[in-house]
């Protein structure tokens, strides 16, 4: 992910900014997918794996990014605590 696009994008709720997470989240996230338990906010079963993540400051949502196209959409995020 590019740093300068990092100091511009922003979370589309709540406008909190949005750090990329550790690789260790995202791959607990893609064994999740992988077994068929994670949904996105809109209630959509997440069958493809993510490359990356872009978490809100205060860490309860996660917004995927794939191909280093990142899906800010309010109903793309993922609840961190499901």
């Amino acid at each position: 992910m590019d740093e300068r696009l990092l100091e511009i994008i922003c979370c589309p709720e709540t406008h909190q900014p949005l750090q990329l997470v550790h690789t260790d989240l995202v791959a607990e996230l893609n064994q999740r997918i992988e077994s068929g338990f994670l949904v996105n906010r809109g209630g959509v079963k997440l069958e493809e794996k993510i490359d990356e993540g872009l978490i809100r400051e205060d860490g309860k949502i996660l917004y995927p990014v794939r191909q280093s196209i990142p899906a800010l959409l309010i109903e793309q995020g993922i609840l961190i605590d499901q």
